[in-house]
């Protein structure tokens, strides 16, 4: 198996030309209230083609880039999991 990039080239450059689009900018800055990052898509393009070009190593899209982890997995659970929850309580 040779390794490849987790997405084909033209799909970093349609994400980036989408980013890059009046609708999505608008979209964007009324949302979060700052114009979108779109310069992480344009250099994603450019690494795929390298890596197409030479299979060069530094060249290689990292798959896990755009994902981050929401919550720490735990090693075990929690000392009190089997107790009922306090959802009926009042505070």
């Amino acid at each position: 198996v040779r390794p490849q990039p987790p997405r084909s080239c033209e799909d970093y450059w349609w994400e980036w030309k989408h980013c890059r689009g009046l609708r999505h900018a608008f979209h964007h800055y009324y949302t979060h209230g700052e114009l979108p990052a779109c310069g992480r898509w344009r250099e994603d393009y450019e690494a795929c083609r390298a890596w197409e070009r030479g299979r060069a190593a530094a060249a290689q899209v990292r798959p896990g880039r755009y994902r981050r982890a929401v919550w720490k997995l735990r090693k075990s659970p929690p000392p009190d999991w089997y107790l009922p929850l306090d959802e009926n309580k009042s505070n």
